[in-house]
């Protein structure tokens, strides 16, 4: 019995489907894959990462062709490992662009990574080597048009921080001073403690989302956006702590308390001093939960803007191009 010639099988994906409705998005999710990224003269950054990758699909076909999904993923990483591409989200964009040319019936590709990414820290009194978890947000977008695709990526971190709330210190506050004034001890000694020494108040494990979204040509730095998550709540956390560790962590979370919104509001104001030089409609998105710890729910705060947006409500005045 001879073996059936492969451009003979059947191509089902190809055929006319009984209902003919456009499709948004066909496509894989949670692909898995190690991604690794070369770096000159460092070691190369790895990342633990799952894709989602999608087409859009015509009336007039009945499927996409999904192995070509896989098939583009495996190049790019191979392009990756070999110092062709540089940054995660240009990885994506590689990929975005590349679906294009295989799937010839689409207009519009979209990628998205999330990836588990390990960074190194060092804790503030002690210089003890930690790890911590980051978790990554990576996404590219790419139109077809009658010349060269127009390309959106964007590139985000989730990290975990504290923060201390400053309307129970505020209550706290009240009552050390009533305790301290019934005691008779002076106003100047009662003001020099409290500097010294903030009040109680209840804390949170907070967590950070920033997401910047750009044009192709465009480039922003990972590390920066970890950084100012971190930056904006109330202390940076860390894996392991000693002693004087601990007591500089909580002092420091104490004697800088923020609300969820606060967070938010620092983040983006953040942004604006770090990135001055990204156009004005780049997309910026910015999410803060914060876990209570007494209360049940969670404090959540958000904001989605353009730089331009951004940039007149903290100066009253349009950014120069």
């Amino acid at each position: 019995m001879s073996r059936t010639n492969e451009r003979e099988l059947p191509d089902i994906q190809s055929t006319t489907p009984a209902v003919r409705i456009n499709l948004t998005r066909v496509g894989v999710k949670n692909v898995k894959k190690l991604v690794e990224v070369s770096r000159p003269e460092k070691r190369p950054v790895i990342f633990i990462s799952n894709f989602d990758v999608f087409v859009d699909l015509p009336g007039s076909l009945k499927g996409a062709n999904l192995s070509r999904n896989f098939e583009v993923i495996d190049e790019v990483l191979q392009q990756a490992i070999d110092g062709d591409v540089k940054e995660i989200e240009d990885l994506c964009s590689v990929v975005a662009r590349k679906l294009l040319d295989r799937h010839e019936y689409a207009d519009n590709t979209e990628v998205l990574m999330r990836s588990q990414f390990m960074v190194k820290r060092e804790t503030p009194v002690s210089h003890t080597s930690c790890h911590e978890v980051v978790q990554v947000h990576a996404r590219a977008v790419a139109r077809r048009t009658f010349r060269d695709p127009i390309v959106r990526k964007s590139i985000g971190a989730e990290v975990t921080g504290m923060t201390a709330c400053p309307c129970a210190q505020d209550i706290m506050k009240e009552r050390a001073l009533y305790v301290m004034k019934d005691l008779q001890i002076e106003d100047e000694k009662i003001a020099a403690f409290l500097r010294e020494v903030p009040m109680a108040t209840h804390n949170q494990r907070g967590r950070g989302f920033l997401c910047i979204e750009i044009d192709d040509d465009q480039h922003v730095k990972l590390e920066k956006i970890i950084r100012i998550l971190k930056d904006s709540m109330s202390t940076s956390i860390y894996e392991l702590l000693k002693r004087g560790d601990e007591s500089y962590v909580v002092l420091n979370a104490h004697k800088n308390p923020r609300f969820v919104e606060d967070c938010v509001r620092e983040v983006a104001k953040k942004v604006l001093a770090e990135f001055k030089d990204l156009p004005g409609d780049s997309l910026i998105t910015i999410k803060q939960t914060n876990e209570e710890s007494i209360h049940q729910h969670d404090a959540y705060a958000e904001r989605r803007a353009t730089m331009a947006e951004l940039y007149v409500e903290l100066n009253g005045e349009p950014n120069k191009p």
